[in-house]
């Protein structure tokens, strides 16, 4: 969902734009940026961006700030933590409002399309990795697979849940003609982080922040 400026209520706007200063001073404070000294880690940072970003610009419009496309947040959350992540979210976000010009939608986008799914593949994460064994099917179907369409479905009730308080649409129309297309999307969704970070795991596994041979392969 790529929300229009035309929908924000004006109230809401200002509180969106608090949790987005909000959001980008904690960022700030607690990323590590000395990651980026390393024009390694930083060429691979922004080639995602802008892989994200060619994703993002492929979409299927239903209605004014109804846009469909898949996320990849929880591809980022994976390779990056979630601080890289969310900042890749910030930047990518950032390109397409540019481009868009809805700039007053820019920090519900941010929160909605980034902070959202990035929160949600962070918090499975962490609970696969303390609760169950560490083995790299595991990590591959939970984290990856179901992670990215946990992460899209939950994007679809939240936005089908703002679409209809902020009264941009009726809710009937949200549940019968968008809503159900998020739960067709989880498997595109899936099915694309899986693959994609299989086989970065297999090949590079050094981009996978999450990752660790020790860990996931050896003595399995």
């Amino acid at each position: 969902m790529n929300l229009v400026s035309s929908s924000i209520p004006a109230g809401w706007s200002i509180a969106f734009w608090l949790m987005l200063v909000i959001l980008l001073a904690l960022m700030w404070r607690r990323t590590n940026w000395r990651m980026l000294a390393s024009s390694a880690n930083l060429n691979i940072f922004l080639g995602a961006c802008v892989a994200l970003l060619g994703l993002w610009l492929i979409k299927a419009g239903v209605k004014p700030g109804l846009n469909l496309h898949l996320l990849g947040a929880t591809a980022l959350t994976l390779m990056f933590r979630p601080w890289f992540a969310l900042l890749a979210m910030v930047l990518v976000i950032g390109g397409l409002t540019v481009h868009t010009g809805e700039y007053t939608a820019y920090p519900a986008n941010v929160l909605l399309m980034g902070v959202l799914p990035v929160t949600v593949s962070w918090f499975l994460f962490r609970w696969v990795d303390s609760k169950l064994p560490n083995h790299f099917f595991i990590y591959i179907f939970l984290n990856c697979f179901f992670g990215g369409g946990i992460a899209i479905i939950t994007v679809g009730l939240a936005s089908t849940a703002y679409a209809a308080l902020s009264g941009a649409y009726p809710m009937n129309y949200l549940l019968e003609d968008y809503l159900p297309y998020y739960f067709l999307m989880a498997w595109a969704e899936s099915f694309a982080t899986g693959m994609i970070m299989t086989i970065l795991v297999v090949y590079r596994p050094e981009w996978v922040a999450t990752f660790d041979d020790k860990r996931y392969l050896e003595s399995k």
